[in-house]
């Protein structure tokens, strides 16, 4: 039992780590181009809020603390991607709006937080569990949603994948591996395998796309050119 406490906490302090600076790749690429043209606002603020019914599960249900802290610092993180998308271009707003938009939501986010946890975490201690399930659904709704946006970007490019940092969804994927590993060591909840699950199928579903920290676009058009590059380089070897 001991053991089980150990590398619960061990593995999840491991996914805590990834997911403490999955997004900093992206971040960095952002700020050095200062353009976010293929990464989908939407998308980021559907992960941003997420990690909103993220937070309030593990605290009410008294998960581990590395999964307690972790939905706080994806939700940072993605605030802070959120933010670049929406002021550098293509979409490029007012500072105004801007500041109107992340004060709002970080708001209502903490009224949301605090509220729901101290109204949720005496009902789940008591054995009422329907009502973390359905954060729990809410959450995985948000975060799977978010993925529709990158479709439509790679929808309007033909297949082309622009803006988005291969760092990231690997180390985005680590995160997800470790914290599942970490559920299952501790108490096995299901709810919470499915909600990590649910990140790493995502981060999977993107990471099978290539891309680079600045503007790489690999499409089906490229296929001759690859082709005649990978013969020219077996030629010359």
């Amino acid at each position: 039992m001991l053991e089980n406490t150990v590398a619960e906490n061990v593995l999840g302090t491991i996914g805590t780590i990834c997911w403490c600076i999955q997004l900093i790749p992206q971040i960095i690429r952002n700020y050095r181009v200062k353009d976010c043209e293929g990464v989908p606002p939407l998308m980021l603020f559907l992960w941003t809020a997420s990690g909103v019914p993220f937070a309030i599960y593990f605290f009410a249900t008294d998960g581990a603390i590395p999964l307690q802290i972790q939905p706080q610092l994806f939700t940072f993180f993605c605030l802070i991607t959120w933010v670049q998308t929406l002021y550098y271009p293509p979409h490029k707003i007012s500072r105004r709006r801007l500041i109107i938009f992340v004060t709002s939501f970080l708001l209502i986010s903490v009224g949301l937080e605090v509220g729901f946890i101290l109204w949720l975490r005496p009902l789940y201690a008591r054995g009422i569990e329907w009502p973390m399930l359905i954060i729990g659904i809410i959450a995985s709704i948000l975060l799977a949603v978010g993925l529709i946006p990158p479709y439509f970007e790679l929808a309007k490019r033909k297949g082309r994948v622009v803006g988005i940092n291969f760092g990231f969804l690997l180390i985005d994927s680590a995160g997800a591996f470790f914290s599942i590993l970490s559920i299952i060591f501790g108490t096995v909840d299901i709810m919470s395998i499915v909600l990590f699950g649910r990140k790493e199928k995502a981060t999977d579903d993107s990471s099978s796309l290539e891309s680079d920290p600045e503007h790489q676009e690999i499409t089906v058009q490229d296929k001759s050119e690859v082709e005649s590059k990978i013969s020219i380089s077996v030629n010359t070897k």
